[in-house]
């Protein structure tokens, strides 16, 4: 594809730690020292007790689908081409709540609670610096 992704997310000093994570299959959540709970999506402060005192943390990658709807028409680029897909909401296992898609099912399958696992699409596009590739995590039915 050629062209700004509108879609992909802005790489930046703080979130750098999240994506290069997931450039290596791992899902990383923000914990906060003083409340001792994870959120998502990365903030610089915990939203739950306003503390300063949050880490990159290592997640299970897994989760439980709490809501979906298939998406059969976007005409939006690149998602034009992928209809239909899963659109969902997810409960991970510590807790926050993601937005993402479910991929490797059908959505004759889906059912609220089925166990999910983490996995990881590579987008690519382009940047003002020239070629930028970003792993995206999406989540597919858990493995036994």
């Amino acid at each position: 594809m050629t062209g700004a992704r509108f879609d992909l997310p802005e790489v930046d000093a703080f979130t750098r730690p999240y994506w290069d994570a997931a450039a290596e299959g791992r899902l990383l959540l923000r914990w906060c020292g003083a409340c001792g709970r994870a959120h998502h999506y990365p903030r610089e402060f915990c939203p739950r007790c306003w503390s300063e005192d949050v880490t990159w943390e290592p997640a299970s990658g897994r989760a439980t689908l709490y809501t979906w709807s298939v998406v059969h028409r976007n005409d939006l680029p690149p998602f034009g081409s992928r209809t239909p897909y899963v659109a969902a909401v997810v409960d991970l296992a510590e807790g926050p709540r993601m937005m993402t898609e479910v991929v490797e099912c059908g959505e004759e399958a889906l059912r609220v609670g089925m166990a999910l696992e983490v996995a990881f699409r590579t987008e690519e596009g382009e940047e003002a610096e020239g070629a930028v590739a970003v792993a995206v995590p999406v989540f597919r039915p858990a493995s036994a």
